[in-house]
Order: C-alpha cells, then structure tokens, then sequence
C-alpha cells in the first residue's frame, strides 16, 4: 500500500484503489448536509417499511444529495395535520427518518417552506424541504 514508485525520478507514494476510493468518499462527505423528505407513516413508522409514492393532494419533498430516497406527506397526512415520524428510504440501499411536528406539518399543507434534517444513516443525513 504505501510502496515508493518513482515517476520521472520523483518518488511518490502509492495507495490502493481501495485506500483511494475510501479517501475520495471520504472527502465528497465531509461538509455535505443532505436533505431528505419523509413519507408515510403517522408516528412510529419503520424506517424499513416501503415508501408510498406520491398521488393527488400529496406533498413531495426535496431531498438534498439523494441517491433513492422519497420524501411523501400522503393527502390523509396533510388533512389529520398531527406530528409525523416519516420514512424516507425510496430505492435507497439504506432508511432514514424525518421527524415533523403537527405545526410543520400544517405548515406544509398550508404551502409554506419545511425544512429538516433526516436520521444520520450510513455515515451521512439528508435535508429534506417540502414547498
């Protein structure tokens, strides 16, 4: 792993692809906040339960650096207004959860600006805005 090679009489060191990898990973998530909408489930819903995807009267939210996750406040949802626990995972390889109050939720269904961070999962956390 940490081999001298010599380029054009410079000596470097040299990493694995592994060792490089983790590194380049490693440094793309060390400053990234990523957001993510819940969806589904009224209070203690299992992050490992399936996310319901989005019909009419129901509210998507944005999730900031996604890779599959969905974030769905169904219509029923927006209509009882109470605190959601939501789940997030989409077709992601891992869950998350958002948490919203019954006031945030209102706030929502009213059409204004939700912003909140998920469960951290997988070394990393999304930001999820709804409107």
């Amino acid at each position: 792993m940490d081999e001298q090679v010599t380029v054009e009489g410079v000596a470097k060191a040299g990493i694995d692809r592994r060792e490089f990898t983790l590194r380049s990973v490693m440094a793309m998530l060390s400053g990234v906040t990523i957001t993510i909408s819940g969806c589904g489930g009224g209070g203690g819903g299992s992050p490992t339960q399936p996310t319901p995807q989005p019909s009419g009267g129901d509210k998507t939210g944005n999730v900031s650096a996604n890779h599959g996750h969905i974030a769905v406040i169904t219509a029923a949802e927006l209509t009882a207004a109470g605190a959601l626990t939501l789940a997030i995972r989409g077709t992601a390889d891992h869950p998350h959860t958002v948490p919203l109050t019954a006031a945030e939720v209102a706030s929502v269904a009213a059409g204004q600006r939700v912003e909140r961070a998920s469960s951290a999962e997988a070394f990393h956390t999304h930001t999820v805005t709804f409107n």
